[in-house]
């Protein structure tokens, strides 16, 4: 349900409980968000307003913001004129999606003084608005100025409310004045003719009305809509989830003073916390992909010159032919040559020609060509080898992307390919403002290393699973004991994992348990037969030079499992 002018006087009903509070605090952690800490009877609140045109909204915050070191120019503005002053009055205008926070109190020189703060919640017109007792702007969070606008928002002029084209639908006294401009066909058509005509009603709330309250025709719905908001301001109402989306609904009572201010915040929290994970984790996923494009077109040159490498021996054969025949070659410009193979019992062999060149001269441009392909082919080897490891590398990372499930992890793995070679030509993304800082585990030896692997119990036994490849890398090559048993999907992509053994013997079945564990940590999590590979921790090395989470194993054993978590 959008923060549509129903939901807006509900939440501005709820707030006038903070009638009377002090203002003490004034942030703005965001170009789009205010929070204004309110005190009140021994109590601490933090007003939250947001004008991000998605996410648009103003309620109760318990959810901490970092804020920036330099406060902007409109939270120096507000902390002026606000801090020190109270709460009298929050209201609304009808159902309008505009609220007005009146303030009262005394200036630095006992002056009595009001100011009014204007929170216009209207998708991408959204603004914050700090006004006079004349209505005299002082400033804005954005500032509007379009000749062909009637609504003009810029210091020192006066403010006007903006104007709907809608309908009042509390003008309506009753059913027939409501129903005679709705034009509609059938049940299917009245949200949106509803809202299209009437303010501050929103298509989906009508929608939840139809379906989930059964209420099928037009009287019905307009019955229903006035007793919501007639009655809006007793708060005995509550949000109901439904599809990842919330509707006001009556209850018997409440016992709380802000349970709907408490759900919005919750539930914007949620999905603002989902989005950005979304936004960043795809920002450096895109990123990757970028990379793994170009080691894969690397790869590709590199076969295409491996595959010119396999004619080098018919360049020297060429080269060796001619310049065994010179004696009775002509010396003259020609096209090809035909002469005897004596190392295919002399049988004719064609040799094509550089016509601009002599034939002494096309058999040293043969022999140049072949010493120039026989080099190539031992540095492009090489290449090849170093850029399946380097592909190798770049798919861990994608496959620990594709599986990261928070901030915190998409944040470890920012840090990871910051710090490594592969990744120096492209430009990093920037970090995530709302990244949560990683807690220090009680499992961590080293205490400068974050480390916060997942946990499972198996029969009193701890397995221990890494998230990313730094941390598969503490895990195997710090923090594990030599006789802990390792694990690890062989030739697949997945996590470290160790199975803390305390130098006990395991039973098969929970190494079975440990392996579909594993299994299901790794890019076969779908698969119905993945093979697992495990060994003692003190047969796992790191090469010098290897990238993290590449590491090399021996006297190892081999289960077949089918993942389970």
């Amino acid at each position: 349900m959008p923060f549509d002018g129903i939901v807006t006087k509900a939440i501005a009903c709820e707030l006038q409980n903070l009638s009377g509070a002090r203002i003490d605090k004034v942030f703005e952690p965001n170009s789009n968000c205010i929070i204004l800490g309110c005190y009140l009877n021994g109590n601490n609140y933090a007003l939250n307003i947001c004008s991000n045109p998605s996410n648009y909204r103003i309620n109760l915050t318990t959810h901490p913001i970092s804020n920036p070191k330099i406060a902007p120019n409109f939270c120096m503005v507000l902390r002026k004129h606000l801090i020190g002053l109270h709460i009298k009055n929050i209201v609304t205008n009808n159902l309008e999606r505009v609220i007005t926070i009146e303030f009262e109190g005394f200036n630095d020189i006992d002056d009595f003084i009001t100011k009014k703060l204007i929170v216009e919640l209207m998708g991408k017109h959204c603004n914050i608005i700090l006004v006079d007792e004349n209505y005299i702007i002082i400033d804005s969070l954005r500032h509007i100025y379009n000749e062909d606008s009637p609504h003009i928002v810029v210091p020192h002029i006066k403010y006007t409310y903006p104007i709907s084209k809608k309908l009042n639908f509390l003008n309506c006294n009753n059913f027939e004045e409501f129903k005679k401009n709705i034009s509609y066909t059938n049940i299917l058509d009245l949200p949106i003719s509803i809202s299209n005509t009437y303010n501050g009603i929103s298509k989906n709330y009508l929608q939840f009305i139809i379906n989930n309250l059964k209420v099928y025709n037009l009287q019905a719905i307009y019955e229903y809509l006035r007793k919501i908001i007639i009655n809006i301001d007793t708060l005995n109402f509550k949000f109901e989830t439904l599809n990842n989306d919330y509707f006001l609904v009556p209850i018997s009572n409440s016992n709380n003073n802000f349970p709907l201010n408490f759900f919005i915040d919750d539930f914007y929290f949620k999905k603002e916390s989902t989005e950005n994970f979304k936004t960043y984790r795809n920002t450096v996923l895109k990123l990757i992909l970028s990379t793994l494009n170009k080691y894969n077109k690397r790869l590709k040159n590199i076969n295409d010159k491996l595959d010119a490498c396999k004619n080098m021996d018919m360049y020297r054969l060429y080269g060796e032919l001619i310049t065994s025949n010179l004696y009775k070659i002509d010396n003259k410009n020609i096209n090809e040559i035909t002469l005897e193979n004596y190392y295919d019992n002399n049988n004719l062999i064609t040799i094509p020609l550089d016509p601009r060149y002599l034939p002494n001269i096309n058999a040293k441009r043969y022999f140049k060509k072949y010493n120039k392909l026989k080099n190539a082919l031992e540095i492009v080897s090489k290449q090849k080898t170093e850029t399946i490891e380097e592909l190798n590398y770049i798919e861990s990372i994608v496959y620990e992307l594709e599986t990261a499930t928070s901030l915190e992890e998409v944040s470890t793995i920012y840090d990871e390919i910051s710090e490594n070679i592969v990744f120096k030509d492209t430009t990093l993304p920037i970090r995530s403002k709302k990244q949560t800082k990683i807690r220090q585990s009680n499992l961590t030896k080293n205490k400068k290393v974050l480390f916060n692997p997942l946990k499972y119990t198996i029969d009193n036994y701890t397995l221990l699973v890494g998230r990313n490849n730094k941390e598969n890398d503490y895990l195997t090559l710090k923090y594990a004991k030599k006789s802990d048993l390792w694990f690890h999907t062989k030739d697949i992509h997945g996590s470290h994992a160790v199975l803390l053994v305390n130098n006990s013997i395991i039973s098969e079945d929970i190494l079975i348990k440990c392996a579909e564990i594993v299994s299901y940590h790794s890019k076969a999590k779908f698969s119905e037969n993945v093979p697992v590979d495990f060994c003692k921790v003190k047969y796992v090395k790191k090469p010098n030079g290897a990238k993290p989470g590449m590491v090399t194993y021996t006297n190892y054993s081999t289960l077949y499992v089918k993942p389970k978590k």
